[in-house]
């Protein structure tokens, strides 16, 4: 059955609503349940049970089920890995103990690493990051303001150019929700990182500026005021969020340790590249991403386990608890994915990209289809401040046109995938942007203000290449 204009309402109105609520989860549910009334003859009764059944029947995909509980797993190993003192052993060496931070460069480029080394999650990256590198970064005179931006340039966008966590599963999950087979989506994924040019050009460009200290607008301004008066803070703005201390209370143990880090997350690497390459019968690309994601995770988390229990900081009991905990952490980021694996069914029921690709193939050349993503995405995530929602939304709606007309998936994936960071960094309600502010002690506004000279000339980069790629791919 041909549904014609009923077909684009339910994702229009996910899209507006998310602009305006800036509340994915709802705007996701009644746009699930407006298609299902559009597919019910407007039944409501209907409708609303078959909404009901439809984030549930999510579970009867195996695909599904196994991104969902890799999530989850991702998020107990992060968990364990923080309070375990993974992460502050780390930078025990390397401060503390070596000494290897004598200057402001060597302070940035310490930055730059050490978010680089944390791509598991983004939200993580900014947390630990923040808190790790800011007494080192207040010793030697950056601004606030620049620690928040090199802090946030690599959380999420190398979570996602290193989608060997609860990324790369999610990222799995939106291009099968967008209708790509589920035996190519891994290899569709390496193919698209690439192609993500707005957080390649946020990680490089952030890379550069330390290396260089050539920053330009606003930034420069505050990192001129640091050098001058010492004031890592803009004197005519409070810190808006609460100044993070010293305070390790949150570790289990009085012996923080680098390999609880290290060690877990080389098994994680190591146990995705051999399960990719077993599953691809010895070639990594052809192999089950997800499951080999699955694999590692749960391997990593068993490496975990054993240290933590012969360093008698948990015993199994308490290391089963603490990782349920964590993984309770990522029961936001799994919702969001139920949500948007029942729209990619909505949409496909409803035929809304065969629909969309008939009337846009009339007007619309293939090759301005790129760079049209990226710009949606770009809205979206801004107005919405989440870039995992803004993926379940346009893969679901973007993907479906690609295939019909023809274009090539890993750059309008690539498109999807950029364009959803870009609200991320610029949004002041993003929970990378307060969660970043709250620990390198960055007012929100001040930061807003001066990465967003960087985060616009990154994103009219991108959409240069995607103009350009889109007529000679």
């Amino acid at each position: 059955m041909e549904f014609g204009f009923l077909s684009i309402l339910p994702p229009l109105l996910t899209i507006v609503l998310a602009i305006i609520t800036k509340n994915v989860f709802i705007s996701l549910f009644i746009g699930v349940f407006l298609g299902f009334c559009v597919i019910d003859g407007f039944h409501i009764i209907s409708a609303l049970n078959a909404t009901l059944n439809g984030f549930i029947t999510t579970f009867e995909s195996h695909s599904n089920t196994i991104v969902i509980a890799s999530i989850l797993m991702i998020g107990a190993l992060i968990y364990i890995i923080e309070r375990s003192g993974g992460i502050e052993g780390f930078v025990e060496i390397m401060v503390r103990k070596k000494g290897v931070i004598r200057s402001k460069r060597a302070a940035n480029i310490f930055t730059w690493l050490v978010g680089v080394l944390v791509f598991t999650s983004g939200s993580l990256s900014c947390l630990v990051v923040g808190s790790v590198t800011r007494p080192v970064n207040d010793a030697m005179r950056v601004s606030h303001e620049k620690s928040a931006f090199l802090v946030h340039a690599t959380s999420t966008p190398v979570c996602v150019l290193l989608p060997l966590s609860g990324w790369g599963a999610a990222m799995i999950g939106y291009l099968t929700s967008g209708g790509v087979e589920e035996s190519r989506a891994a290899t569709l994924l390496v193919q698209s990182i690439p192609l993500n040019f707005y957080c390649m050009l946020a990680v490089l460009g952030s890379l550069l500026l330390c290396l260089l200290r050539k920053d330009f607008g606003p930034l420069k301004a505050a990192e001129l005021r640091a050098d001058t008066t010492g004031e890592l803070d803009s004197p005519s703005s409070a810190t808006s969020l609460d100044e993070v201390s010293d305070d390790k209370s949150y570790l289990d143990t009085d012996r923080p340790l680098a390999r609880n880090m290290l060690i877990p997350i080389a098994v994680l690497i190591l146990g995705v590249l051999v399960v990719l390459t077993v599953t691809g019968s010895g070639n990594p690309l052809d192999g089950n991403g997800m499951n080999a994601l699955l694999w590692g995770v749960f391997l990593a988390l068993v490496a975990s386990g054993i240290l933590c229990i012969t360093q008698k900081i948990y015993n199994l009991s308490q290391f089963i608890d603490v990782a349920f905990k964590g993984a309770s952490g990522m029961l936001s980021i799994a919702m969001i994915l139920i949500f948007g694996f029942t729209m990619g069914g909505v949409v496909s029921q409803l035929g809304t990209g065969l629909y969309l690709c008939s009337i846009f193939e009339q007007f619309l050349s293939p090759s301005l289809l790129p760079v049209l993503v990226f710009l949606m995405a770009c809205l979206i995530s801004f107005a919405t401040g989440t870039s995992m929602g803004t993926m379940a939304i346009t893969s679901v709606i973007c993907l479906p046109m690609a295939l019909q007309l023809g274009v090539d998936i890993p750059l309008v994936a690539g498109a999807v995938w950029g364009g959803s960071i870009f609200g991320d960094h610029c949004s002041p309600i993003s929970d990378t942007t307060i969660m970043t502010c709250s620990t390198t002690g960055c007012n929100i506004i001040d930061h807003i203000k001066t990465q967003f000279p960087y985060c616009l000339a990154f994103a009219v980069l991108s959409i240069i290449f995607y103009l350009f790629l889109g007529f000679i791919m």
